[in-house]
């Protein structure tokens, strides 16, 4: 508390600076005389304060016990004030002690506040607006309810000054200490600017990346010091205090180690759960297209797979999917084959599609700032509000320190009403992420279709930091929220302090999909064109149990799908979550597989085990290279439905697949270079991208091309 009062106090002469302007240095009339008192709030001393003539520039601030001294005559009027409070105003009398009380400031009314336990309440927010009066754009106050010293100054959209977050201070063209800039006297100040984002950073380097405050005094001369000299300065002064860990990344993922190789003697069976995300790929490109290293663990090779469409078979039978194998070459490891594994949805007509009761879930925080964050989900959202027919129904929920319903159910006809709603939010504030699951899916209970399409749609960055916050606390209440039969589809959006590794849990646990939008075209995929397969399930809890025949398979691998991999006995267990199909979508799997008349340095083998011993001249399945069994449910079935079929023990030549093993082969191989795989001999860019290109169809919108371009940048 007394190192935020310190800073809030620094703050506060900042924002005088820039509301009240200097004081005058006009002789006191004989009828003025020294106010005191002391500025707080129900819970105590407010430092930092501000306290003004009105009417006047004499203004003043609380120091760090909340006290104040003024001098004003009898019967003006002092105007107290404080971030987001709401300003008082006492007329001075005779006393010469006036002690003010404030009060906390109300906006956002169209905004219904509910905490978890559903009890209604005002809703809070700050706006940069009232404080600046327009005059600094790109900096926000935050100050959570009731707790003074949670306040912080946000120049950049996810980073704010407390902690070790600190911007740089420049007076008179010179970075000085912040301490230095808080002992700077009110009445030397001419002009005060704020930088943010490049605009910092382009000046100042990356000491700079939470924004910089620019100073020049009445008298001092700047010294125009040219880039060299500035970052020569700060790196002065960083060794001469507590040095700040400034990340030009502050990204999580998780951490997964990629499959080894099994044999089937002792690890018969191989078990896991679809994956129709695809937030990798999009996350991947985005760092690539940016001049980046990708870092390991953001890269999910079944999630870069599935990213593309392929042309399998639509089904013609009961089943609400078919299934296609091929069997060939693998490029990478010259001497090992790969199997492939397609799922086709489904394709079912709009027409024919269940209604819908979906909720917006909106993180309108204070890290949603950025341009390529909440600018871009709205515009994101419009294109999903398109999509919507008059009996679909749309009702909107946001959170930052509170969750807030700001739209009930609104008909799809009413497509203005909708988009006028996501054009008045706005970002500012904590994330409160627990709490608007809780509203969203209270939301979407309360207004339940029966056979319906019901779903929750999270758009967020992520960065969860009030209440359930923690992945563990995030899947426990997402495990729980699922048994309501509402759906969960996650989008991540913005770079910087992105948290892929909180969607991905909730996307993987909630029966939801997860994408990553890294622009408007992303959002026309996967929110346009892709509409109908990213929110309408036609299977859920779809699991994949293959069985190789150890005749021909010393040793496989399931490539990707490592945070699916269920265990054997999961599989027949109905109570084991497992992932969605959505209408028209196709799903891809690929085993790499070591046969079993070769040697490999990647394997070792176990020894012969005595009762599971098999003479492979006496087997009756020499024909057969693997069993694939599949389990799923109805999108409102309890109770699983199961098929069975043969991979037969045939091998065609790499040239003679089909363009879709080609191309979704090429694509596991550039995942697996990212990950710098230990598994894989040849990691050549060129010949990923010329496998590509004789897989390079059925390309009408451009993707596939996109990704050969990824390919070659990448060396």
């Amino acid at each position: 508390m007394k190192n935020f009062k310190k800073f809030s106090l620094g703050i506060a002469m900042l924002i005088s600076f820039l509301t009240f302007g200097q004081d005058p240095s006009a002789s006191e009339s004989a009828k003025q005389k020294t106010i005191t008192g002391t500025v707080s709030d129900k819970t105590g001393p407010l430092p930092g304060a501000n306290v003004v003539v009105k009417g006047t520039s004499t203004g003043t601030q609380t120091n760090f016990d909340g006290k104040y001294t003024i001098k004003a005559s009898e019967g003006q009027t002092l105007e107290f004030s404080y971030v987001g409070f709401g300003t008082k105003q006492v007329k001075v009398t005779k006393s010469n002690v006036i002690n003010v009380v404030l009060d906390e400031a109300v906006t956002l009314s169209e905004v219904v506040m509910v905490s978890q336990g559903y009890s209604r309440e005002k809703a809070v927010s700050y706006s940069l607006s009232q404080t600046f009066h327009g005059q600094t754009s790109g900096v926000s106050i935050a100050h959570n309810k009731g707790k003074p010293g949670a306040a912080g100054v946000v120049i950049r959209g996810a980073k704010s000054l407390h902690n070790n977050n600190n911007p740089v201070y420049i007076v008179d063209g010179v970075p000085v200490k912040e301490e230095d800039f808080k002992k700077l006297n009110q009445q030397d100040i001419s002009t005060v600017s704020v930088l943010k984002d490049a605009a910092a950073t382009s000046l100042y380097g990356n000491r700079a990346a939470n924004g910089a405050v620019i100073v020049q005094t009445k008298n001092g001369i700047t010294q125009n010091l040219s880039k060299s000299e500035l970052q020569k300065r700060i790196k002065e002064i960083d060794k001469t205090t507590t040095p700040i860990a400034i990340e030009p990344e502050n990204e999580d993922y998780n951490s997964f180690v990629e499959n080894a190789f099994e044999s089937p003697k002792s690890a018969p069976l191989s078990t896991f759960s679809i994956d129709v995300d695809n937030a990798s790929y999009t996350n991947v490109r985005r760092y690539i297209n940016n001049g980046q290293s990708v870092p390991k663990d953001a890269v999910r090779v079944e999630e870069m797979i599935n990213f593309f469409k392929y042309q399998y078979p639509q089904p013609t039978g009961q089943h609400p999917f078919s299934i296609h194998t091929e069997y060939s070459d693998c490029p990478w490891n010259k001497t090992n084959k790969l199997v492939r594994i397609g799922l086709q949805g489904k394709d079912i007509p709009t027409d024919n599609l269940p209604k819908s009761n979906l909720v917006f879930l909106i993180d309108v925080s204070g890290s949603m700032s950025d341009v390529n964050k909440l600018p871009l989900l709205k515009e994101s959202m419009k294109v999903l509000v398109n999509q919507l027919r008059d009996e679909d129904k749309i009702a909107m929920v946001v959170y930052a320190g509170a969750a807030g319903l700001v739209l009930p159910p609104t008909s799809g006809k009413d497509k203005k009403t909708i988009i006028d709603a996501l054009e008045k939010l706005e970002s500012g504030g904590s994330t409160a992420g627990g709490a608007g699951i809780e509203l969203a899916y209270k939301t979407a209970q309360e207004n339940f279709i029966k056979d319906g399409n019901n779903r929750v749609i999270l758009a967020t960055d992520g960065d969860f930091n009030v209440g359930a916050s923690s992945d563990k606390d995030m899947q426990t209440l997402i495990e729980e929220k699922r048994k309501s039969g509402v759906f969960l589809t996650c989008l991540g959006y913005g770079m910087g302090n992105y948290k892929d590794s909180k969607l991905e849990t909730l996307a993987d646990k909630g029966n939801g999909n997860y994408a990553y939008i890294d622009n408007i075209q992303e959002a026309n995929r996967f929110l346009g064109k892709e509409f109908k397969g990213s929110m309408f399930a036609i299977a859920k809890d779809v699991k994949i149990q293959i069985e190789f025949n150890p005749a021909h398979v010393k040793a496989y691998r399931l490539i990707g799908y490592e945070n699916r991999k269920l265990r054997p006995e999961d599989f027949k267990n109905d109570a084991i979550d497992a992932g969605e199909l959505g209408s028209g979508h196709t799903v891809t799997a690929l085993y790499e597989i070591i046969p079993a008349d070769v040697k490999s340095d990647f394997f070792t083998e176990i020894d012969e085990l005595k009762y599971a011993k098999v003479e492979p001249s006496k087997t009756q399945f020499q024909d057969e290279l693997a069993t694939i069994k599949f389990r799923y449910k109805k999108p409102d079935g309890a109770k699983s439905i199961e098929m069975v079929e043969v991979i037969a023990n045939k091998v065609s030549a790499l040239n003679q697949t089909s363009a879709g093993f080609k191309f979704s082969t090429a694509v596991a191989w550039f995942g697996l270079k990212l990950r710098d795989s230990q598994l894989v001999t040849d990691k050549s860019s060129a010949a990923i991208a010329q496998l590509a290109r004789e897989g390079l169809a059925y390309d009408q919108d451009g993707y596939k091309a996109e990704f050969i371009r990824l390919v070659e940048a990448v060396q």
